[in-house]
């Protein structure tokens, strides 16, 4: 639209558009007469006539629903029901995989920037990139939620709604969850369907009529991992171990070193720390959720050098149930991230590094601010593309202090 207008815009209004870069949540930016529009299921460049779906006081929302002008980086989708007023789990279908690579970087160096205050010669000496896994960007997900209508079929969720999208086959699911017997029944009694294909080959189908509390393997570090079927595990084959690695380069524990692992899950960071530190040092995980205590429990053991403190991270700090000195940190928060309590702990803890495991770039910015200002630096930073065709990403940063 060239003339500027005068009258408000309403939903389900067709507009027109160029729309520009990418932003956090799975959209790009565009602009309407200085009015700023998320728009969905476009690419930066791209000309497009978008359907207005909700309507803010300082921005609108649309999906992109004819591409007027594509961008070269635009595939068709492998997955019918990805696409405007459908599934709303996989947001970059329409993202050739290379591009998805690219602009999952570009929203994580535009979040340090805006969110983190890094200045972009910060963020290009960081070498800020989202690199992939291997396996493709298909077949990878093995942890999958469906949600059952009020007819008792299965499908998923339509972005921002809670409306169910029925469908017969979820293309990024694992193959081991694609053929399970779920999708091709009802399920009146149940809200919602966990399915779980574990690296073992162990599957889990939750709520399973009449059967017991499920559990499945798990293969990380040379070590079988037993833990319940809900219990958190990263959901990309490869993502543990890519992790660990990374933060083990990144933080480089030592022989007799004391390290804790913070939002500890089932123990796979405290495993790696306990291997690094050996028996001469100390481990201390903390982990709130019962199943996740109870899991690392049984499966570190043979480790008695690791200590499981059930308890919020942020009481277990402020009551010093995790109390001096120690040397290394790795955190690894849910989507929210630290805040700024649990930073400041950490700041003044005298550890000689942070590192912090995130899968929400824009909590992470803010928390890395949080560190900044209390002396500390982002000295390094690795992405890692462990959400194929959907817009999350996941990074491990080193956080030192500055003297």
């Amino acid at each position: 639209m060239t003339a500027e207008r005068t009258d408000p815009i309403g939903e389900e209004e067709r507009i027109t558009l160029t729309v520009g870069a990418p932003a956090h949540g799975g959209h790009c930016v565009a602009r309407l007469d200085g009015q700023v529009v998320f728009v969905r299921h476009a690419l930066p460049g791209e000309r497009v006539t978008a359907l207005v779906t909700e309507v803010h006081s300082g921005y609108l929302r649309a999906d992109a629903i004819e591409i007027l002008e594509p961008s070269p980086d635009r595939v068709a989708a492998p997955c019918p029901y990805a696409g405007p007023g459908r599934c709303g789990g996989c947001d970059l279908q329409h993202v050739a995989p290379p591009a998805q690579l690219a602009w999952k970087t570009a929203v994580l160096r535009e979040q340090l920037t805006r969110l983190g205050k890094l200045s972009e010669d910060e963020v290009d000496a960081l070498g800020v990139a989202v690199t992939a896994l291997p396996g493709g960007p298909t077949g990878w997900r093995t942890r999958v939620r469906y949600t059952v209508d009020a007819a008792g079929r299965v499908g998923l969720l339509k972005h921002r709604s809670h409306e169910v999208v029925p469908i017969d086959r979820c293309l990024i699911a694992h193959p081991a969850i694609q053929a399970l017997p779920v999708l091709d029944r009802a399920w009146p009694a149940a809200d919602a369907v966990e399915t779980v294909a574990s690296g073992e080959g162990d599957v889990a189908v939750l709520p399973q009529p009449g059967a017991q509390p499920a559990t499945v393997r798990e293969r990380a570090l040379g070590r079988t991992w037993t833990i319940g079927a809900e219990t958190f595990w990263q959901v990309h084959p490869a993502a543990a171990e890519t992790l660990v690695g990374a933060v083990l380069d990144l933080v480089g524990p030592r022989a007799g070193e004391r390290a804790w692992d913070l939002y500890g899950g089932a123990g796979l960071f405290a495993a790696a720390l306990a291997e690094r530190v050996g028996p001469g040092g100390r481990v201390t995980l903390v982990e709130s959720a019962p199943d996740g205590v109870a899991a690392a429990r049984d499966n570190l053991g043979d480790l008695p050098w690791v200590e499981v403190v059930p308890a919020r991270v942020e009481t277990a700090l402020a009551r010093r149930r995790v109390a001096g000195p120690v040397d290394v940190v790795v955190l690894d928060p849910p989507r929210t991230g630290a805040g700024a309590r649990v930073v400041e702990s950490l700041t003044a803890s005298g550890a000689r590094a942070v590192g912090y495991v995130a899968c929400d770039p824009a909590s992470f910015a803010r928390d890395v601010r949080t560190f900044r200002d209390r002396g500390w630096r982002l000295a390094e930073l690795r992405g890692y593309d462990c959400f194929p065709m959907t817009h999350h990403l996941e990074c491990v940063g080193l956080l030192l202090p500055e003297s």
